[in-house]
């Protein structure tokens, strides 16, 4: 129930002990603390998991269809390069905008219109027929969707208190990661059909990779319809001045979790929080937003800040590079290997079956893939299975030994893993190679985490976002260095990224008291 709909909790007679106990004026933290952690907060991480699952499929999704739509878009090696980073692009190119109108229209209504969105778009590049028109879906995929992900935290983090704000939040990326395997599960069971039929009116062929889109982006659109019966975060509409609707909410919430068993809460007024946003002079215009990102922006690039923000953004940048860029041609790589395999070639090289699968000189006939070995989506799914329990061991770990040796070993193990791999000419163990190097997306969140000790509160969220759009530029990237490389050189196109893994265990030593807690500051 949205806000506006909302009537007002409460009994006239004030009867039973919730109501004679509760105080009329509380502050914030109190009323969510009376509202008590029940049925509503579990609901509401389930769809904030949700909406993160969504995001992850709407981003990933196209490695597996330009593995196997290559003759159906007629795509090059470059081309797929682009169009794996074109979601990528489309959440740099958002990533101002979405957060300026969280912050100032608010959350819940960023949240829902970009996840429908989001879906409608999917949906239209389900029906492109050539690169050009799926590029520019694919740009606005990343661009609308970027609006979930930037406020879906926020908004989720602004219905708890501060001692179960923290849990809440990992609980929703734990729902988020056991959603993973999700991806290849979908792929195994839509992209493998062999069914193809003709639609004449939009003179397409419709396959199983088209109908593989449409269902990546159901989970956004269940999510936002099941927004729609959540209310506008009370955090921001207090921050709004809108004391009222902020009271109901809570109220809203206590019910919601309490049903009849306890009597309505009586608050009157909720205290004490941070000052009311003032209105905005929208006469200013484009002129006034670019000057507010500018001064939250600026700072950073200032010293004292200048070196830690340079370090950090690079940090990321060398993770997506290859978390993300050479994850969009992990897909097809990894069935190759899989092909090679079961075609009984005991010895030959990673790279020289990527030259075998394409040939220098062009055919009259080229050979095309319309579905992946079922060994693929096998190892896919592993590969996803690691990384969840890779989470929840570095989330066990990380107190023990400390944030600098979880990113060495990280960025070091990736990188020697990525560059055996194009030595050995094993295809199995290749293989397992190229899986483990992909877990350098493990590094993300441990960056990102130091990077919110390093910079004072009042900087905090802008550096985080600075760094984590470093590391998207960095997955545009690596995406069109695969792209572009990857046919002609592909020891070279390995060496550039598994270097770069290197040299970040390098510079993970420069980060000023790393394993040392930083108390928070009062900026």
């Amino acid at each position: 129930m949205d806000g506006k709909t909302m009537v007002k909790s409460g009994s006239a007679d004030g009867t039973g002990d919730s109501a004679a106990n509760c105080p009329k004026r509380v502050s914030f933290e109190d009323a969510l603390t009376l509202a008590k952690f029940g049925r509503f907060n579990y609901v509401l991480i389930a769809i904030a998991g949700t909406v993160l699952a969504a995001v992850m499929l709407e981003m990933l999704s196209i490695s597996y269809v330009i593995a196997v739509a290559e003759c159906d878009l007629e795509l090059t090696s470059g081309q797929k390069g682009i169009l794996g980073a074109m979601a990528l692009a489309g959440t740099i190119a958002g990533s101002h905008l979405w957060g300026f109108l969280a912050d100032t229209l608010g959350r819940r209504k960023v949240i829902i219109p970009t996840l429908l969105m989001t879906n409608a778009v999917s949906f239209a590049s389900s029906m492109m027929t050539n690169f050009w028109m799926i590029t520019i879906c694919r740009f606005l995929t990343g661009f609308f969707i970027c609006g979930a992900s930037a406020s879906i935290y926020a908004y989720l983090g602004e219905f708890h208190n501060s001692r179960d704000r923290s849990r809440a939040i990992m609980a929703a990326s734990f729902v988020h990661s056991i959603g993973c395997p999700l991806l290849p599960g979908l792929a195994y069971i839509i992209i493998n059909q062999s069914w193809a039929f003709t639609i004449p009116i939009l003179d397409i062929v419709y396959r199983p990779w088209r109908l593989f889109l449409v269902i990546c982006g159901l989970p956004g659109f269940i999510s936002a319809i099941a927004l729609l019966k959540f209310p506008e975060s009370p955090k921001f509409d207090l921050n709004q001045g809108n004391v009222k609707r902020a009271t109901e909410t809570i109220q809203w919430i206590h019910r919601f979790n309490n049903g009849n068993a306890e009597s309505p809460l009586q608050i009157q007024l909720i205290l004490g929080e941070a000052e009311v946003q003032p209105s905005r002079d929208h006469s200013k215009g484009v002129k006034a937003v670019l000057e507010l990102i500018w001064n939250q922006t600026a700072p950073l690039f200032k010293r004292p800040y200048l070196h830690k923000t340079i370090l950090m953004c690079f940090l990321q940048f060398g993770t997506y590079i290859t978390a993300h860029g050479m994850f969009m041609f992990f897909p097809g790589l990894l069935d190759q290997l899989v092909k090679a395999q079961e075609a009984g070639i005991d010895r030959i090289t990673l790279c020289d079956i990527v030259y075998a699968h394409n040939p220098l000189e062009p055919s009259d006939q080229p050979t095309c893939t319309q579905s992946l070995s079922l060994a693929t989506y096998g190892y896919s799914i592993t590969l996803d299975i690691i990384y969840v329990l890779g989470f929840l061991v570095i989330g066990l770990l990380v107190n023990a030994v400390g944030r600098l040796a979880i990113l060495v070993f990280v960025f070091t193990g990736c990188g020697a893993c990525g560059v055996l791999a194009v030595l050995v000419d094993i295809p199995l163990l290749s293989m397992w190679l190229y899986i483990l190097m992909m877990m350098s997306g493990f590094t993300v969140s441990v960056v990102s985490a130091v990077t919110v000790d390093l910079f004072p509160t009042s900087l905090r969220a802008m550096a985080v976002g600075i760094s984590l759009m470093c590391g998207r530029i960095g997955g545009v990237f690596g995406t069109n260095l695969a792209g572009l490389l990857l046919d002609s050189q592909c020891e070279l196109t390995f060496g550039i990224t598994c270097s770069i893994l290197l040299l970040c265990s390098v510079l993970s030593f420069l980060i000023p008291n790393i394993n040392k807690k930083v108390q928070p500051d009062a900026s």
